[in-house]
């Protein structure tokens, strides 16, 4: 067994020689087995998929999907290395899941075909912001966009998607507001009242300057008023604005007051305080930005946690997650990647090299990911990939499943390649890793491989870009479990796999 499993082994690293020498081995012992009445179909199966390069991972079909209304419990509290300095952790839930603040059995989630849909829109969204600042950064001035909404749409990306959510503390008193955290935007922004013209609709009560004896509207001559992307000014305060690309907007006065994050305290965190809103953002109060721009959290508290922070995404809808926020040594299995930050601004960037389906590397030119780059994506929820390398991917991956056996299933709005798990409980999945700059290695988890919209129809959960200049995007389906590092001031990525 032990040199059986050594030559297995060597197959991963080695290709097709191995393959060959264990098909002869695992058919040899078949004679043996038929000898005590045991089918040998199994080890058959096994010996084509050493020698065809094949690499399976069981995807447990029912977790999936959005059936449960209990919560799976909070996330281990932060273990910190020996040395390293405090930082703070905090709990990262579905918003649409039964751990979520937002939950409400009265409500109807969005369907996935209103899910995708949005995605598509903050893909396209996302493309356009890094088409426009490739080579420069130049802030806007906002006029009368404050009365009107006609914000510069390059501004924001949407929201309405299935994104994560974690709970902050604003104020002095602090009062608790659950928003959406990103990871491809800067400010951070929160409904206040008074709400002029409108505001959405939102679980938690706005938040209320007048109740916060640390708050102060930031001054129009403030160089902090100049970092923002869009700004105005009004009575001699700093106005912000951020249009989305589904047509969202928030407009309102730049603040500053006191974040809590867990037990951290934040003081004079610089904010965007909303008193004109209009869209879907799920009843989220606002927004957490973690981006790399002047305004984002993770600038401005470079001081206290080193520009560094690191997010784990739960398998599952009723699962946890954490939200780190400090230095410390990456974890053992972590594996990095350069951050690239030449790319442009905001935007996580990472130089990926290559596909893997199984052990078979993909035929794909190293050009087709340098031409346009790609980026991490907290708020994105499918991958996209340049058309030549998806063609690639969807192309071993369907050959894989067809070897085991699954019935294709409908196309489910931008997946293009979808199979019917009907009566299953567990599958086997082909194994699908992307490969980046520095040796680093995502091996996708088997719950971001597929997209389970339901069990009649399970989606290859990647999307092609229209163009091969296109930016790529690494969407939060295909981060679940793994603990993602981002490390400003090392300018690193990190992929820690099993993590949450």
């Amino acid at each position: 067994m032990a040199e059986a499993a050594a030559s297995a082994r060597s197959c991963v690293g080695h290709g097709g020689g191995g393959g060959c020498f264990l098909r002869r081995r695992l058919l040899a012992g078949a004679a043996f087995l038929a000898a005590f009445g045991l089918a040998a179909s199994a080890l058959g199966a096994a010996a084509d998929d050493a020698a065809a390069g094949r690499v399976h991972v069981t995807l447990n079909v029912a977790d999936m999907l959005v059936a449960s209304s209990s919560c799976d419990g909070t996330p281990p509290p932060r273990e910190h290395k020996h040395g390293a300095a405090s930082g703070t952790r905090m709990t990262i839930v579905h918003r649409h899941g039964p751990c979520s603040p937002l939950a409400d059995a009265h409500s109807k989630p969005p369907s996935h075909e209103e899910i995708l849909a949005a995605d598509q829109s903050r893909a396209q969204s996302i493309q356009h912001r890094v088409s426009a600042t490739a080579t420069s950064w130049e802030p806007t001035e906002l006029k009368g966009a404050a009365a009107s909404g006609a914000l510069p749409v390059s501004s924001g990306r949407a929201l309405d998607t299935g994104n994560y959510v974690v709970t902050i503390g604003l104020g002095t008193p602090a009062s608790r507001y659950t928003v959406v955290f990103d990871t491809g935007s800067d400010t951070t922004w929160v409904q206040c009242q008074p709400c002029v013209v409108v505001c959405y609709k939102q679980k938690d009560r706005l938040f209320d300057p007048a109740k916060s004896s640390t708050y102060s509207n930031i001054s129009c001559a403030s160089s902090y008023c100049s970092d923002l992307y869009t700004h105005g000014c009004s009575g001699g305060h700093c106005l912000y604005g951020v249009r989305y690309g589904d047509g969202s907007y928030t407009i309102g006065f730049f603040a500053q007051d006191t974040l809590t994050l867990s037990s951290d305290s934040i003081k004079g965190f610089r904010f965007g305080c909303g008193e004109r809103n209009r869209g879907l953002f799920g009843q989220a109060a606002g927004l957490l930005g973690l981006g790399r721009g002047r305004t984002s959290l993770p600038v401005q508290t470079y001081d206290r946690y080193g520009g560094v922070f690191e997010h784990c995404l739960p398998a599952r809808y009723t699962g946890t997650g954490y939200l780190d926020f400090g230095p410390g040594s990456p974890a053992a299995n972590a594996r990095l990647t350069p951050m690239l930050t030449e790319n442009g601004p905001t935007f996580y960037y990472v130089g990926m090299t290559g596909i893997r389906v199984g052990r078979q590397l993909l035929p794909i030119p190293p050009s087709v990911f340098s031409t346009a780059g790609t980026l991490v994506d907290s708020g994105t929820v499918i991958t996209r990939l340049p058309p030549t390398a998806y063609s690639a991917l969807r192309s071993a991956f369907s050959e894989d499943m067809a070897a085991l056996g699954y019935k294709k299933a409908p196309a489910l709005s931008i997946l293009d390649t979808c199979y019917d798990l009907t009566g299953r409980s567990e599958v086997a999945l082909p194994r699908v890793s992307l490969l980046f700059l520095g040796g680093a290695c995502l091996d996708v988890d088997a719950s971001g491989i597929l997209y389970v919209a339901s069990p009649s129809q399970a989606c290859l959960g990647f999307a092609a870009n229209e163009d091969d200049g296109d930016v790529g995007i690494i969407g939060n389906t295909q981060l679940k479990t793994y603990g993602v590092l981002y490390d400003i001031s090392k300018r690193v990525v990190g992929f820690s796999p099993g993590a949450c």
